[in-house]
């Protein structure tokens, strides 16, 4: 099972994990200091099973926080709590809240409230799989069809832009068009082996964005203008990934994206330039734009195929 602490208490989360860890109950996949910046497609494409939340945080509290989640975490929640107050409690249930471990932390509270909600999600995907299993046997001679429920494409980029440091970077949005568009358009050909050039990208999407009656002279100019966009979001994530791994080498993020992104001669580079010179980011860096769109395809929609098979 995979696990998200949301406590302000940054004692709290280590015991958490460590009691996680140390007893092989699953694996911590994240952590928060309080819910101001949780979303349930997030926690969806971080696979994440069980959200352990503190109810009283001076920014989004746990209350807020599942009511803001409702309806787009399935997952199970696990309520944090020193608060005796018999209103705040039923509020927390009202929102099906049925799990919780008091503070101080006990580990075997802990051990023995997260092995109850174990039991409950083994039995939930149990019947889970028994209907599915029906459901084959009931269309496997008829003419319908056992469709999955697609994950949005585009909430999928947008995690991975959060992922890779240019969310908020203007060539961003440029970056989700093109998603689309080869989600869309890719159908029989695998891209992994047939990748379409970057100058028919550009355009297709260009004449998307600027519909039937633009000229050709204006979709040729937002095709140029969106190119230079996403290059400096793809400079500005080189430098995030190079900033990162001179903080810390093995950070997850760094780990899983950087070497997958670029290549590690560019990655080496830049962090030796920002190493003499902290104003190294600011400046020009040749980078694989066609590899950084290509990459950033595929693991969205290898994210998409295993958020779909959650589902």
């Amino acid at each position: 099972m995979r696990f998200f602490i949301v406590d302000d208490d940054r004692a709290v989360r280590s015991i958490l994990k460590q009691i996680i860890e140390d007893e092989d109950l699953g694996e911590a996949a994240g952590e928060a200091e309080d819910g101001s910046q949780l979303e349930g497609h997030v926690l969806h494409l971080k696979q994440i099973d069980v959200l352990l939340i503190d109810l009283l945080m001076p920014g989004r509290d746990g209350i807020e926080t599942i009511r803001h989640l409702q309806g787009s975490f399935m997952g199970k929640i696990i309520m944090i709590s020193q608060v005796e107050s018999k209103e705040m409690v039923a509020e927390a249930h009202s929102l099906g809240i049925e799990y919780y471990i008091h503070k101080p932390i006990n580990r075997i509270e802990i051990l023995n409230v997260i092995q109850k909600v174990k039991e409950r999600i083994e039995l939930e995907r149990s019947i889970q799989d028994i209907q599915s299993s029906l459901s084959r046997l009931v269309n496997v001679n008829g003419s319908g069809r056992n469709v999955l429920r697609d994950k949005n494409i585009q909430e999928t980029g947008e995690f991975l832009l959060s992922e890779l440091g240019i969310v908020g970077e203007s060539g961003s949005k440029d970056l989700i068009a093109i998603l689309q568009y080869l989600f869309d358009d890719e159908q029989t050909s695998l891209y992994e082996k047939n990748f379409p050039p970057l100058k028919q990208i550009f355009i297709r999407v260009a004449e998307q964005k600027l519909g039937q009656a633009a000229s050709p002279i204006d979709i040729n100019r937002e095709a140029k203008a969106s190119e230079q966009r996403i290059r400096r979001a793809v400079t500005h994530s080189l430098n995030h990934f190079a900033s990162l791994g001179l903080t810390d080498f093995s950070n997850p993020k760094f780990e899983s994206y950087a070497s997958r992104f670029f290549d590690f001669t560019v990655i080496s580079k830049k962090m030796k330039e920002l190493q003499k010179d902290s104003s190294a980011g600011l400046t020009s860096t040749r980078v694989n734009t066609k590899k950084f769109i290509q990459v950033f395809f595929l693991e969205a929609k290898r994210l998409n195929e295993s958020a779909g098979k959650k589902i």
